[in-house]
């Protein structure tokens, strides 16, 4: 072999010792735009916005001496349908927010009880408080999957006709409530 076809392949063989770090850094360019893009990840878009809400009809939670979540019984009102679960730290830290959203009386909510034991869920609704006016229990997580939960915490809000108008993931904090939450109610409550 030449020299001339020696020199040849040199550049190819340092065109490929660079492309594990050109990979690298278009990938760190990739995540860079999207921290300071300002968008916020917490906001997971949903198929199901804008979809009537799945219709599947859950048992109460017994011992609540609530009724079981049935999607008939949103008809004409506004409702937030929250996943929740004693087991569920998260739940625990949207709940006072829960309370005071219950308090408010122009829409219902009701509760989604994700794979959770019913005597947990009584001590925690019985230790911290009742919003909901509803609790299906789902035992198994069918019909979380069917709401496209991805975990637990995960609020929906529902229009006045059945049609689901907003998710949110996560705790309820006060600033999602103000921010995401409410508006997204009173718009629903609007309409």
């Amino acid at each position: 072999m030449s020299a001339a076809d020696e020199a040849g392949k040199k550049p190819s063989k340092a065109l490929w010792a660079l492309l594990p770090l050109i990979v690298f850094a278009v990938l760190a360019g990739i995540f860079l735009l999207q921290l300071l893009s300002g968008r916020d990840n917490s906001i997971i878009p949903s198929a199901l916005i804008g979809q009537a809400a799945p219709q599947t009809v859950l048992p109460p939670l017994e011992g609540s001496g609530l009724p079981g979540l049935d999607p008939a019984s949103f008809a004409g009102k506004v409702t937030l349908v929250n996943i929740w679960a004693s087991w569920c730290a998260p739940c625990r830290e949207e709940h006072p927010v829960l309370m005071q959203l219950a308090a408010d009386g122009r829409f219902g909510i009701v509760g989604l009880n994700y794979k959770d034991k019913t005597e947990n869920a009584l001590r925690f609704i019985g230790n911290l408080g009742n919003p909901y006016a509803a609790i299906g229990t789902d035992e198994a997580g069918r019909a979380a999957i069917q709401w496209g939960v991805y975990g637990v915490p995960e609020t929906f809000v529902v229009g006045k006709d059945g049609t689901i108008r907003y998710k949110h993931v996560g705790p309820i904090t006060p600033q999602a409530l103000e921010r995401g939450l409410m508006p997204a109610i009173e718009e629903a409550l609007g309409g």
